[in-house]
């Protein structure tokens, strides 16, 4: 069973439409919010008067409108098929309950998830310089998978070495994403937004050091249990997360680490074993090398033990042993390789291949997944600064842990106009 965590919820209503059940979605009043507050950011940059100009600090609005035209030569779970995700392809077609996606192959979707409006500020106060950051797409994810609707992506603000709100685990490596037009991007990629307070020590133009605590949260696999219902993740203490990363003309290096205590309990179950943790961590190693001008080299590797949850495409933190008596904590293996690669001013290619294995436990079924493969390449034309175009080919592969494999094919168009 995967749990996904921190992310934004809409609620689902059943509206009675004749001899029809129609579920559609309804913005709850938190999403409302973000909606009225990106409207009085957009508000406050508009370009009053010095005087009223004065009251506040300057803000940013930026964003941009992206439309995808992708053609899938094989098929993928359908609320995820606006992006390739290995954990998303179809393994198992037959029989009476067939994973999501199966059926005819070839689909053609056209999308706008990708687009993205964002408002930052960035001014002195009386104890410290400031900067704020607030962003959304609408690629709905969680409970709004497959629906076009608003998802948070950062929210934070940051004076002086502290930061507190959403934004880039410690744990990840931003920089070694890609130039790819598929938005979700390299599966083995430790790749995660989370709440955190952070607290950074030191940083000057060369290096810089930060640790947080971050919030919890455990995807379990239930696997073979004999009473799979009620199982639940208990988050009893925050994720522990430090980074130190070097920058020169060159490139840069960055190594990252994470503490975790995952706990799992099922209040359905009165007694007995209905609870338990395990701690669990890992190391994550990235970094990136300039070739010839704007061409660069981008890998990383990570490792650990219950530290799913954070990569980009993946599988379980926690699954049950052999003897189907306790939780285990699951070790995983990511990686990628990619090259942006820079033709002239206005064409542009990146190119790459990324991979994740999961050692699964005994007590998993069959039909877990056990790894994923994923590779893409495209051509990118930018004619102005504003503007890029292109076309990308992805393939992936999906592999249980009875070997068991699925694969997918695509073709994807992209236009994004930036402002």
């Amino acid at each position: 069973m995967y749990s996904a965590a921190n992310h934004h919820q809409v609620e689902i209503v059943e509206i009675n439409d004749g001899n029809n059940s129609i579920k559609e979605p309804v913005m709850t009043k938190k999403i409302a919010m973000i909606i009225a507050l990106a409207v009085g950011l957009f508000a406050a940059a508009l370009p009053f008067s010095a005087a009223e100009a004065a009251e506040g600090p300057p803000i940013d609005i930026y964003g941009f409108v992206q439309m995808d035209a992708i053609y899938d030569f094989n098929s993928v779970d359908p609320n995820w098929e606006a992006t390739l995700r290995p954990s998303r392809i179809p393994v198992n077609c037959s029989g009476l309950t067939p994973d999501a996606g199966c059926g005819e192959d070839g689909n053609t979707l056209f999308s706008v998830r990708q687009s993205r409006f964002g408002a930052k500020a960035d001014f002195p106060t009386d104890i410290g310089q400031l900067q704020t950051k607030f962003e959304f797409d609408l690629f709905g994810v969680g409970a709004d998978e497959g629906q076009t609707t608003i998802r948070l992506r950062h929210a934070y603000g940051e004076l002086g070495p502290f930061l507190a709100g959403q934004t880039n685990s410690l744990f990840m490596d931003g920089d070694v994403f890609p130039n790819t037009v598929d938005y979700w991007g390299p599966g083995g990629m430790v790749f995660f937004r989370n709440i955190q307070f952070r607290w950074t020590p030191l940083k000057t133009d060369h290096q810089k050091f930060a640790v947080a605590l971050e919030n919890p949260g455990s995807a379990l696999d239930v696997g073979n249990a004999a009473r799979p219902e009620g199982w639940e993740a208990w988050n009893h203490y925050p994720d522990v997360t430090a980074q130190y990363r070097i920058d020169h003309s060159w490139g840069h290096a960055q190594v990252a680490g994470i503490g975790r205590w995952l706990g799992y309990q099922n209040p359905t179950i009165p007694t007995g074993r209905n609870s338990g943790h395990e701690l669990g961590g890992g190391v994550n190693l990235s970094g990136s090398l300039k070739t010839f001008g704007k061409n660069k080299l981008m890998a990383q590797v990570a490792y650990g033990r219950g530290i799913a949850a954070y990569f980009n495409d993946c599988c379980t933190d926690l699954a049950p042993n052999g003897a189907l008596t306790e939780g285990e904590a699951v070790p995983l293996l990511g990686w990628l390789v990619y090259y942006d690669h820079y033709w002239s001013e206005r064409w542009s290619s990146s190119i790459g291949y990324s991979a994740q294995n999961q050692d699964n436990t005994d007590g998993q079924a069959d039909d877990a997944f056990n790894n994923g493969a994923y590779a893409s390449g495209n051509l990118l034309w930018s004619p102005t600064k504003e503007v890029t175009m292109g076309t990308e080919v992805l393939w992936g592969q999906r592999e249980n842990k009875d070997g068991e494999k699925g694969e997918d094919t695509r073709v994807q168009f992209s236009a994004k106009y930036n402002f």
